[in-house]
């Protein structure tokens, strides 16, 4: 190791474990308090130390009380400043799941990550925390008719990679496929088979919701990937948003919608089979699509801020 690492190794060491005083540690080191304390912030960032607080069972929140009691699953709320900005509230929501997603995935897991608008932005606020052994695995196909979706996708999948020095494992295929038909013919490749077994392994998984009516808009319906008619089918057919690319109605049904035969997502009940479940939300318009989400058990952690966890509530 280079002198610079030893001094931040000690000076972490000294500062969060044995409880000394940035003063104390520079005059140990030898080094000014503006260096001790530029050093702990580097531990911090390269993931040397990790910061955080043990699951609290009980919420003294109504709302996330009120949400556990509806839903059974554990609710980290955000608190949000009452005016702020679509940007902002995403933001905030973003860095809360970042550090919680750092903090639940460990060695050897296979982390799978759906793409869209609020995955790309949790997984900017992700701690490094190197692995050993783990595979980020895409969730679900990405590819349109206009696009490859690979930088897009690549990118944040790259960035969990980077973040976890993990395998990154791409699932090269549509995110809807034209015909239920080259669906079932395309699942019968080896290639794709291998993947598909790596999702059916998956430990812990992110995603966010997608919503048609979404006032930030999902990528989903924003990018090509549906056409305007295709929207204005699902929507009559009361579908309000999706989960991976499978779409969902708010009362949590699924199955009956044709549409998902041909999606490339898991299917809310493959889904379940997954020990940790991340469902990151920040915008209250998407609440009905939540609601879908939620009833159709996708999720075991709903990350969300005040405002959203009000709206979705009002939806009951």
């Amino acid at each position: 190791m280079n002198d610079r690492y030893d001094d931040m190794y000690e000076a972490a060491s000294r500062y969060y474990i044995q409880g000394e005083t940035m003063e104390s540690i520079a005059r140990q080191l030898g080094l000014s308090r503006s260096t001790i304390s530029r050093l702990l912030k580097q531990a911090r960032g390269s993931g040397l130390v990790r910061i955080s607080l043990a699951h609290h069972n009980g919420s003294r929140s109504p709302l996330a009380a009120a949400l556990t009691r509806a839903f059974g699953v554990r609710v980290h709320l955000v608190g949000v400043r009452d005016g702020a900005s679509d940007g902002r509230r995403l933001d905030q929501v973003a860095r809360v799941a970042g550090r919680l997603l750092s903090e639940a995935v460990e060695d050897h897991q296979v982390i799978g990550v759906a793409w869209g608008v609020t995955t790309s932005q949790v997984v900017r606020h992700l701690m490094p925390r190197p692995l050993a052994g783990a595979t980020v695995v895409q969730m679900n196909g990405g590819t349109n008719q206009w696009s490859s979706g690979i930088p897009y996708v690549g990118e944040i999948l790259t960035t969990v990679g980077d973040a976890f020095n993990s395998r990154v494992v791409y699932f090269p295929v549509p995110a809807f496929f034209d015909y239920a038909s080259t669906k079932r013919a395309m699942w019968r490749e080896r290639s794709v088979q291998n993947v598909i077994t790596l999702l059916h392994r998956m430990d812990v998984a992110v995603f966010g919701v997608g919503c048609i009516n979404a006032q930030v808009p999902s990528h989903v319906y924003s990018s090509g990937y549906l056409d305007d008619d295709e929207v204005r089918r699902l929507a009559a057919d009361g579908v309000v948003g999706d989960v991976s690319t499978v779409l969902l109605r708010e009362d949590g049904s699924w199955t009956d919608i044709d549409f998902n035969a041909r999606a490339t997502g898991l299917t809310p009940s493959e889904l379940a089979q997954v020990t940790r479940r991340f469902c990151v939300v920040a915008d209250p318009s998407r609440a009905g699509a939540v609601v879908g989400a939620l009833r159709a058990g996708t999720t075991t952690d709903l990350v969300i801020d005040e405002g959203t966890a009000r709206a979705v509530l009002a939806r009951l």
